[in-house]
C-alpha cells in the first residue's frame, strides 16, 4: 500500500461511505472530481482501493464519460453549447472564435496558464439566448451564462479571459456592441 500522504487521506475520507459490490463507483468519482474538479492518480488508486477494483478498471469507467477531467481545470471555462439552435446561429464559427483566441486547438482544450478553457457544452434549453456559452469557475462552482453572442463579442469576451480578466469584465466585453 502506498505511504499515506494528507491528499489521499483526504480523498479517503470523501469516498468513505462508498463500499465494494454496491455500484458506487461514478457516484464516488463524482464526489472526489466535485471536491477536487479533476481526478489525479491518487484519487484513481484511493477509490480503486475503496471499493475493491484494479486502477485501470476505475481509469477505463472514468475515461468512458466525456465530463471526468483528469488534468486540473482551467481557472474559468467557457462551455461552448453544441445544441441544435445555436449551431444554426453560426454557433460553430462562435467556438473556432474563441479556440483561436485562447489557442487551443481541441475541445476540451485550456490555455497554456490555465487562466481559461473550452469545454463542448450540450444543449441546456435556453435556446432563446442562442448561439450561447456559459462561464464556468470550478473552484467556486460559479456559473454565467452569455447569449446572442457574435464572434466579434465571442473573441472579445475569450480575450478577456485569456488575459486575466473576471468572468464580470469577460460578460462586459461580451456584451458591448
Amino acid at each position: 500500500m502506498p505511504l499515506e500522504t494528507e491528499a489521499r487521506a483526504q480523498i479517503r475520507a470523501l469516498v468513505a461511505e462508498f463500499r465494494p459490490e454496491h455500484g458506487d463507483l461514478l457516484a464516488a468519482l463524482h464526489r472526489v472530481q466535485h471536491h477536487y474538479g479533476y481526478l489525479s492518480r491518487e484519487a484513481i488508486e484511493v477509490v480503486a482501493e475503496q471499493l475493491g477494483l484494479f486502477p485501470a478498471k476505475v481509469y477505463g469507467a472514468a475515461s468512458f464519460y466525456e465530463e471526468f477531467r483528469f488534468t486540473p481545470p482551467a481557472q474559468t471555462n467557457i462551455r461552448w453549447c453544441s445544441g441544435p439552435a445555436c449551431r444554426l446561429k453560426n454557433g460553430g464559427g462562435i467556438r473556432d472564435a474563441i479556440m483561436a483566441t485562447l489557442g487551443v486547438h481541441e475541445i476540451p482544450g485550456d490555455t497554456e496558464d490555465g487562466r481559461a478553457g473550452l469545454i463542448l457544452g450540450q444543449c441546456n434549453g435556453a435556446c432563446e439566448l442562442a448561439p450561447m456559452v456559459w462561464l464556468e469557475q470550478p473552484a467556486t462552482h460559479r456559473v454565467e451564462y452569455v447569449g446572442n453572442l457574435t464572434a466579434a463579442r465571442a473573441v472579445r469576451m475569450a480575450r478577456a479571459l485569456r488575459d486575466g480578466g473576471t468572468i464580470e469584465a469577460s460578460i462586459e466585453e461580451a456584451r458591448r456592441a
